[in-house]
């Protein structure tokens, strides 16, 4: 008498599965992580909070130096964040790679694209949670103002808000345009403070980069919600400090050799 066995009681029919993708929110906790939860970052963020409440003390402090309006001191925080927190979103693009960590990463993700994506999306939500700091530094150098006894004018509109937000995000995102080229903290770092301090020199002597590249006119520009007459020129520097150095970035990043 033969027994006969059948392939599935043996298991040999049971062909490995296939691993499941990682869930593209647990990607952007990784990355939060990493750009949060690092000594560097903690001691960043704190300097991008003490440069925040540093700008909103000078309005407070010495009122002739800026109009006493509610708009205004949204921009002096605006311009308090964006100090220093595009070097967290430069950190968070070149720390694996200045670190040789990327290779993990990789390994652990092979679809590059989906880490660079993660990386954007913290990029974002650190953008957003700054801006919501730096409303509440407003509100605070506000209430302090008006408890001096000073008059201050309600200007705040919702053009201010989205100009204050958009430039935040601008800041950062040109941050992580950088980091995605050079691949290299210092180097990006260094890019970040440079460069567009270089235009802006450029831009006392010409016009052209004054009106078209440098950043601290354009996004200027979107800061003070002054788009009549504008939008081409914030638009060509969206794409020449953002949109170019991001794409090229994101080709080398999915191209690089890791090992």
């Amino acid at each position: 008498m033969t027994t006969s066995l059948s392939t599935r009681s043996l298991g040999t029919d049971a062909a490995p599965s296939a691993p499941r993708p990682i869930p593209f929110a647990r990607l952007v906790r990784v990355e939060w992580a990493k750009a949060t939860d690092t000594r560097a970052a903690r001691w960043l963020l704190a300097l991008v909070g003490l440069s925040t409440v540093g700008m909103m003390a000078v309005p407070v402090l010495a009122p002739t130096t800026f109009d006493q309006t509610d708009a205004t001191y949204l921009r002096v925080a605006a311009l308090g964040l964006t100090l220093l927190l595009p070097v967290v979103a430069i950190l968070m693009l070149t720390g694996e790679w200045s670190q040789r960590s990327i290779m993990t990463t990789f390994t652990q993700e092979p679809r590059r694209i989906r880490v660079v994506n993660a990386k954007l999306a913290v990029s974002m939500l650190l953008s957003g949670g700054a801006a919501v700091f730096g409303g509440v530094v407003t509100v605070a150098g506000l209430g302090l103002a008006a408890a001096s006894g000073r008059a201050l004018e309600a200007d705040l509109t919702v053009g201010a808000l989205t100009g204050y937000l958009l430039f935040v995000l601008l800041n950062v995102l040109a941050g992580v345009a950088l980091g995605a080229l050079l691949q290299s903290s210092a180097a990006a770092i260094a890019a970040s403070f440079a460069l567009p301090a270089t235009f802006a020199v450029l831009g006392t002597a010409s016009p052209l980069v004054s009106d078209w590249i440098d950043m601290s006119s354009t996004w200027n520009s979107v800061l003070e919600n002054d788009w009549a007459g504008h939008v081409p020129q914030i638009l060509f520097s969206i794409v020449f400090w953002v949109a170019v150095p991001l794409a090229a970035g994101v080709a080398r990043t999915l191209r690089r050799d890791v090992g």
